[in-house]
């Protein structure tokens, strides 16, 4: 079997893996259009605070990884376009401007995306930079250590803004993010918990500038500042992370694309070409707790994706559908470690789904363990009113507590319900946690239970 695979990374590089894992003889191949196998973007952050052994080790695998295993891998290596029924790609070597055709049996596309640009004058000044990719990473990592770098706007307050102003917050920057939405982080907790950060990131010297809308940069050559229904706020650097774009013009004619040019996929992964199938960031896949197909881009997710692809790739009709994922993921805001998982109030209305919800508040230990590392603890339970059956969730505290989400991920993959969750057999011991586990309490509450 002939395998070419389209991009190199999360969703490339696990299908290579198990490929060559699970068929013996397997031939195969990676074409990468940049120049670096595999530049992980969310290890940026730990990059940027110095907290990696070096730049190049922030990467999904190294070329040799694959080729050891009998894989091929081709950096700098652009795929064209592809012929379903003749089973060809066309390949341009970047490097030497050479193109030619390569043969496949199955095509697997993994091209990812890339982050969205301003639909705003301004964007082609010096020193408006994107929080993706190894390149980016080396130019923010100079800009972080310039002092002559002031005033940072970050444009967009999900994940990648957040890290972003942590990051220049905590190098002595005046940092401010700026967002149509009107709470921090508003697409992944619900308000209860942005209500709690949203004054952590002022203490920390980031403003939160929400509910704005971008209507140009300012400046010569370099940006100055950025101009919003609010007024201007002066940039001396600019970090856009206001979303995503799939890697798919290239793909129109070839396969049948969603309204937004993500790659349109069945139940089995597979496109509307035959032998091909699509991974990654570029599909909206199955949400277990909706069951609507969103968009998740997630390494995780992606990896996913690539491991049924190829488990089933030998099947003309597969015999498994894709499950679904729940775009379970976490982070660390200025000492806050919180996690996610399912539906919140934001995906829940984007996909027109009803869900009702609990926000509960307690200590991580018995009440007369002293306080002194007895820290808060924050859990939303998302879920469906009628049916009690558990949709999503959200767990927060200055402790680490994020592990608890996969728990929670488990419950909502399995279908329980609050009233399953809230006797489910968790371990005790009171230097660790209490005798009701917090999701236990959690669910407790949201019956309406008696406190323990």
């Amino acid at each position: 079997m002939k395998v070419v695979i389209v991009g190199a990374s999360h969703g490339g590089h696990q299908s290579a893996l198990e490929l060559l894992d699970k068929y013996e003889g397997a031939d195969v191949t990676i074409y990468e259009k940049g120049d670096f196998i595999s530049f992980l973007s969310c290890g940026m952050q730990l990059f940027l605070e110095d907290k990696v052994t070096d730049v190049d080790d922030v990467r999904n695998f190294r070329p040799e990884d694959i080729e050891k295993r009998g894989g091929k891998v081709k950096a700098q290596h652009e795929v064209l376009t592809f012929d379903a029924t003749k089973k060809e790609v066309t390949v341009k070597n970047l490097a030497t401007d050479d193109v030619f055709v390569d043969t496949y049996d199955k095509l697997i596309l993994s091209s990812g995306v890339t982050p969205a640009a301003l639909p705003v004058v301004g964007t082609e000044l010096e020193n408006v930079f994107f929080m993706r990719g190894r390149a980016w990473a080396l130019k923010i990592k100079e800009k972080l250590e310039n002092k002559d770098v002031k005033n940072v706007v970050v444009i967009g307050s999900g994940y990648i803004g957040v890290e972003a102003a942590e990051v220049f917050a905590e190098a002595g920057k005046k940092v401010t993010i700026i967002d149509m939405i009107d709470d921090v982080l508003g697409n992944y907790l619900d308000k209860e918990l942005t209500d709690i950060l949203a004054p952590v990131f002022e203490k920390n010297g980031v403003a939160l500038e929400l509910g704005a809308k971008i209507t140009g940069l300012t400046g010569d050559t370099a940006v100055t500042g950025v101009e919003t229904s609010n007024g201007t706020i002066a940039a001396d650097l600019v970090i856009v992370a206001a979303g995503v774009t799939p890697n798919t013009a290239w793909l129109k004619g070839l396969v049948d694309l969603e309204e937004r040019g993500q790659i349109k996929v069945d139940d089995y992964l597979r496109t509307s070409a035959k032998d091909v199938y699509a991974v990654g960031d570029a599909i909206l896949p199955l949400n277990l707790a909706s069951q609507t197909h969103t968009p998740v881009a997630l390494a995780s997710t992606a990896r996913r994706e690539a491991r049924y692809v190829v488990r089933n790739i030998e099947n003309n009709v597969p015999t498994e559908k894709f499950r679904g994922v729940l775009g379970t993921s976490a982070l660390t805001v200025f000492g806050y470690k919180f996690a996610m998982t399912g539906l919140n109030n934001f995906s829940a209305a984007r996909s027109d789904v009803k869900i009702a919800g609990h926000f509960f508040k307690d200590t991580l230990r018995p009440t007369f363990v002293k306080n002194d590392g007895n820290t808060d603890i924050f859990v939303k339970l998302n879920f469906d009113e009628t049916t009690h059956k558990i949709l999503g969730g959200q767990v927060m505290s200055t402790y680490d507590v994020t592990a608890q989400i996969n728990t929670l991920a488990l419950a909502i993959t399995a279908g329980m319900t609050l009233e399953e969750l809230a006797e489910a057999d968790f371990f005790f011991q009171p230097g660790l946690d209490r005798q009701w586990s917090m999701l236990n309490l959690a669910a407790q509450a949201a019956l309406g239970e008696t406190k323990f």
